[in-house]
């Protein structure tokens, strides 16, 4: 059972930080304007660390559960 597992708040967690962080950039670039401009960037990079974190965890997450 996942919920069983020490990882499965942390990576739904994660995933909804990466949900977050994507919406608030396709937000900002369908308004476009100085927002975008301004931010655009730095939310898509913000978005990438937050992946490699959520696939980390996602990738221990399963190895853990495999191991029982």
């Amino acid at each position: 059972m996942p919920l069983d597992n020490p990882l499965f708040i942390p990576v739904v967690i994660a995933v909804v930080i990466v949900l977050l962080v994507l919406m608030t950039g396709i937000g900002g670039f369908a308004r476009g304007g100085d927002f975008n401009r301004k931010h655009a960037n730095r939310i898509m990079r913000y978005r990438i660390y937050a992946q490699a974190v959520a696939v980390m965890l996602i990738l221990a997450f399963v190895l853990v559960g495999c191991g029982e």
